[in-house]
């Protein structure tokens, strides 16, 4: 069998979800060209975030294909996450039950959508408060020292 886009593994509640997504972690100003060429494709899971600061162009990409015809917005499956690392800029330093609603609000704005079928957390760990976006960060950024 030869797996397709269109392959999907069918839930308990009557939904599915595409085996083959598209990724939206892109270079800038390429989400909404990629997400269109891969609705265009046969693609209908498409994966983003709000960290990935393009949520308005994938948005974008979907709406102009419901409206050219091409998909309804029911045949699409989007994976959105809440991430850590996005909540970590708001000011808090752990996912909090109390802004997990705000952040996936904030993401059904950015892309326009009236849902999502999946969110999920991106990032499901803890991190040392500090002041760092990524805390791993400053361990890259020190200085190697040779002897």
């Amino acid at each position: 069998m030869e797996l397709t886009a269109s392959h999907s593994i069918p839930l308990s509640d009557g939904n599915s979800i595409p085996l083959i997504g598209l990724g939206t972690y892109t270079p800038k100003g390429t989400a909404y060209e990629s997400v269109k060429i891969a609705i265009e494709t046969g693609y209908r899971h498409i994966d983003g975030a709000l960290i990935y600061y393009n949520e308005h162009e994938v948005g974008q990409a979907i709406r102009d294909k419901i409206t050219d015809g091409t998909v309804k917005r029911e045949d699409i499956f989007y994976c959105g996450k809440v991430c850590k690392a996005y909540l970590f800029v708001c000011g808090t330093h752990f996912i909090h039950p109390s802004l997990v609603r705000p952040t996936l609000e904030k993401t059904l704005t950015t892309l326009q959508l009236d849902y999502v079928d999946l969110y999920i957390i991106g990032l499901p760990m803890a991190f040392k408060p500090g002041v760092f976006l990524f805390p791993f960060l400053p361990v890259l950024l020190q200085p190697i020292f040779f002897l």
